[in-house]
């Protein structure tokens, strides 16, 4: 537990003075703190590993159009197909600009830069709405920088900006799940359910599934739900999505939703929980490792 608590210590430590590193000097360190292993990136094995040998070594600059919420919507829409793309209801440069009046009862605002569920307003009743709360949340996640914090790079230069969405909800659940695809240079391996994310004080549950929807004994992050999630009734479909916008890249997780018997397009993950959160258990890092041919480094 000392170990834990020290190693937690450090890791924050060097992540509050990031500013004083090198992107490969960084990596070194924070993983280290974080993942309990030196990071090796002559011969990376593991797929934390990868991750952030690609952060390094393939900087490919069409990535970063791929993680503006925004930009990558003319991706989708060329790659897949319109029908997958949510309705965008609204674009500003900063969140003082919003345009309440132009948004309907139910909307969903989120910045145009952001990573791991940063700078989300689920609004389901814009009169019951405290809008000077959310401009100043939103203010808050303008500042992510993922770039600085993970050194993942494709979002250094993407415009930060906040983008109004189409409300969307499932009426079996009555929710929105995601619908994680670990995909490989267009072939799809895994997939992990994030469910719960708006019950209030629960944590959001992960579970992980094999291509074929074989649930796999993996945590990450997030506890197992209690009850296991249904296959979602166009999985063929998500998984032929995911491996069309995942075509030629090494690497890619793909976020999908599924509402009312209809599949959309959520985000492109490059470098899932910052490749600096274990596996349990372990031997799962390398598993989903051996599925990532590194390319050249360029």
């Amino acid at each position: 537990m000392l170990r834990n608590n020290r190693s937690a210590f450090m890791a924050a430590l060097i992540e509050r003075f990031n500013f004083l590193f090198g992107d490969e000097q960084y990596l070194r360190l924070f993983f280290k703190y974080r993942m309990g292993y030196p990071l090796k990136l002559d011969n990376p094995q593991t797929y934390s590993e990868k991750l952030n040998w690609l952060k390094l070594y393939d900087r490919n600059p069409f990535y970063t159009k791929l993680v503006d919420k925004y930009e990558v919507k003319n991706y989708v829409a060329e790659k897949a197909g319109v029908q997958y793309v949510i309705k965008t209801l609204g674009i500003w440069d900063k969140p003082e600009d919003i345009d309440w009046k132009t948004l309907p009862k139910q909307f969903v605002l989120k910045t145009t830069h952001g990573g791991g569920n940063s700078g989300v307003v689920v609004c389901k009743d814009k009169e019951k709405l405290d809008k000077d709360m959310t401009v100043s949340r939103l203010k808050v996640a303008m500042k992510q920088n993922l770039y600085k914090d993970s050194r993942e790079w494709p979002y250094k230069n993407v415009p930060k900006r906040v983008i109004a969405e189409e409300y969307l909800e499932d009426e079996a659940t009555k929710e929105l799940r995601d619908y994680k695809f670990f995909c490989f240079d267009g072939k799809v391996e895994f997939l992990f359910i994030g469910s719960e994310r708006q019950k209030p004080g629960e944590d959001v549950k992960f579970d992980f599934f094999d291509k074929d929807f074989k649930h796999l004994m993996l945590k990450q992050g997030h506890p197992n739900s209690k009850v296991l999630p249904d296959k979602p009734s166009r999985f063929e479909e998500m998984k032929v999505v995911a491996a069309k916008l995942s075509e030629g890249i090494p690497h890619v997780r793909v976020d999908l939703y599924e509402a009312n018997g209809n599949v959309y397009f959520g985000e492109m993950t490059f470098y899932h929980f910052g490749g600096v959160v274990p596996f349990e258990p372990k031997d799962w890092d390398l598993k989903f490792g051996k599925m990532i041919a590194l390319p050249q480094k360029r």
